[in-house]
Formats: C-alpha cells, sequence, structure tokens
C-alpha cells in the first residue's frame, strides 16, 4: 500500500509517530493512520512490536496493525515504518493534563474496564506488555473508547529474561521485576495499579520528588513492605481493587480475569448504542406482532444460532447465559407443567430504556 506521511503526533526514545494517508482509498485500510518509524539500524523494538501484534490478532481494546514497510526519505535516510490504528483523543496522559490533573472515579472506572479487557487478550494469547502507563494508552473521538498500545517492549509469557535489564518504566514496575528480573503477567496488574492512582490523583502511585534517583526508587519499589499509597479520595470498591493490584507476591496477585468480576468495574453500565444513525428518520413503535414488517426467521439447531456466534451478546449482556435458551418444545413443556413459573427470578431479563 502507498501512503503519504502527514504531521508528527509524538516521538519516543527510538521512533516518532506521524500522521499517515493512503494514496488510494481502499475498503481495507481506514483514512487516516499512524506510522511509527524508526531508523532502519534501530528497528529490533519496532520489529518486536509486529511480531506481538500479529500474534497477539485482534481485540477491539487493542490498537489496530496495519502492516510494515521501509521507505527511503528526502535525505537518504532509511527508515522502518508500521502503520497502526490512529486515536484521535491522544493519550490518557495527555486527556489528565487537559482535565487539570485528575478524572472522575466513573472514568476511571469506564477506563479500567476496557484496559482490563486488553489485558485479558494478551494474557489469553500467551504475552505481556511490560510498559503499561498512561502514554501508552490511546483514546479515541468519543472520549470513552481507550486502547492499549505500543507493544516494543511486550515478551512471550514464561520466556526467560537472558540479562538483568529493566524493561518498562520504573515508576510502574512491579517488585518481582526489581528483584528477580521477572516480567510475566503479574507486573502489567501492579502497573495498572499505578496508572489508576495516577487517574484518579493526577500524581505519580509513588510518591517521589521530581529528580528522585532512579536506583533509589527502584529500592524503594523492590525491597521491604512499602506500597504504593492508595488515595483517600476513592471508594471503597476502588480502593479494594487497587489492594489486589499492589500484592508485593505475584502469585497472590489477582489476574485481569479476576479483576473484571471486581465491584469496581463488574457493575458499570454499557454505554448504549443508538439504534438509528441520527440522519435517520425514527420509526413508529410497534403496536403488536404483526408490525414487525423486518422480523426475519432463523432457524437454528442450537440455543444459540449465528446471530449470537461471534461473542457480541456475552459482552453488552454478560447475565444472558446459555441456561436461559430453550428449545421451543422445551419451553412449551416448561409453560404446560404443573409448575408454575418463577418470576421473581429476573437472572434472563434485560432492562431495556
Amino acid at each position: 500500500m502507498e501512503w503519504v506521511r502527514g504531521g508528527c503526533l509524538g516521538y519516543g526514545s527510538s521512533s516518532t509517530v506521524h500522521l499517515a494517508t493512503p494514496k488510494n482509498s481502499s475498503f481495507s485500510y481506514p483514512a487516516v493512520m499512524a506510522v511509527k518509524s524508526c531508523n532502519q539500524a534501530d528497528a529490533n523494538i519496532l520489529e518486536n512490536e509486529r511480531e506481538i501484534l500479529n500474534e497477539i490478532g485482534f481485540c477491539p481494546e487493542i490498537i489496530q496493525y496495519f502492516g510494515d514497510c521501509q521507505t527511503t526519505e528526502e535525505n537518504s535516510e532509511c527508515l522502518y515504518n508500521l502503520l497502526l490504528e490512529y486515536a484521535e483523543g491522544g493519550s490518557l496522559s495527555y486527556k489528565l493534563k487537559k482535565s487539570g490533573g485528575c478524572l472522575q472515579e466513573s472514568d476511571v472506572k469506564n477506563y479500567t474496564k476496557s484496559i482490563l479487557k486488553g489485558l485479558r487478550h494478551i494474557h489469553t494469547k500467551g504475552f505481556v506488555h511490560c510498559d503499561l502507563k498512561l502514554d501508552n494508552i490511546l483514546l479515541f473521538e468519543n472520549g470513552h473508547e481507550v486502547k492499549i498500545a505500543d507493544f516494543g517492549l511486550a515478551k512471550k509469557a514464561g520466556e526467560k529474561q537472558g540479562r538483568v535489564e529493566i524493561r518498562g518504566t520504573p515508576l510502574y514496575m512491579a517488585p518481582e521485576s526489581v528483584n528477580n528480573n521477572e516480567y510475566e503477567s503479574g507486573v502489567d496488574i501492579w502497573a495498572l495499579g499505578c496508572s489508576i492512582v495516577e487517574m484518579v490523583t493526577g500524581k505519580p502511585a509513588w510518591n517521589c520528588k521530581p529528580g528522585t534517583n532512579m536506583f533509589a526508587l527502584l529500592i524503594r519499589i523492590g525491597e521491604g513492605d512499602e506500597l504504593p499509597m492508595i488515595p483517600e479520595e476513592l471508594s471503597q470498591e476502588g480502593k479494594d481493587f487497587l489492594s489486589k493490584c499492589f500484592v508485593k507476591d505475584p502469585t497472590q496477585r489477582w489476574t485481569a480475569d479476576m479483576l473484571l468480576e471486581h465491584p469496581f468495574v463488574a457493575n458499570q453500565v454499557k454505554e448504549t448504542v443508538p439504534l438509528k444513525e441520527e440522519s435517520e428518520e425514527l420509526s413508529t413503535s410497534p403496536r403488536c406482532h404483526f408490525d414487525f414488517s423486518e422480523w426475519v426467521s432463523v432457524q437454528s439447531s442450537s440455543p444459540r444460532s449465528e446471530f449470537w456466534s461471534d461473542g457480541k451478546v456475552d459482552s453488552i449482556f454478560p447475565s444472558l447465559n446459555s441456561s436461559c435458551w430453550t428449545s421451543p418444545a422445551d419451553r412449551i413443556r416448561q409453560l404446560t407443567g404443573d409448575r408454575s413459573c418463577n418470576w421473581s427470578d429476573s437472572g434472563c431479563w434485560v432492562t431495556v430504556r
């Protein structure tokens, strides 16, 4: 695919990010992308990111990867490029600064839930991000959707480190990384806790002055029983959630799966999706079953037909499970049996507003 490099969006220690637009319109690529570039000689981090994103595959809470290429610039510099999904809202770090230094707890809950879903996918695929922080969580135009980005330091779970090294950002590092050079899925959970503290307070999870010696900070993280400060302004649910993230022993730290069941995020109401675009005229509410003119009958051999097979229903209505859906014969037997229906059991009901 041919594309045109646009304005600079940002830069890091090893690469720069620009806007990129395809030269020819195509359904395969969005109209605007982000291109991450570095010198060909230093391409190992971006190549690692490409391999990780390829193996992880698609997840709504992870930034999408569209391809890679090499380009020769006007100054004859040879660059390696990754074409990625463009996040209009910038990073959560940028939003935090724009919001005056802290975010409302309702927003923190929403962002935390999305991040956890992304981490669950990463860990299920057998990888560890290793550099989770607000700079690497990108926000989209609607202001609610966030995605995990920057997999340059990610690694395969269980893969031993070849040498003692600092992988990630010291302020977000877990004790086992400092002490034992270990980078498994638990380090992402610890970093998530640090990110939540920062979203709530606008300050790093570790109370340290600007210019603090990095090695002194690492000693604080690795040695003794000191833990990051849990914000007083956080609700009791939020404080308890953080206490599950900030556990020194990684084997006792909660996983992404476990945290998704925690009341701090589990009770979040999914944002409703409009049934019609604003430009479309709203239809009249049906008064009887004959008014459903667009109804299409679908025959299925299983309670979950192809309509439900993509898993979207589970993510929108987690209370719906397979026990709620019976075959017509079973349903008739239920209705004609001696047992009366227990309407107090609302497990299979969905509130519609």
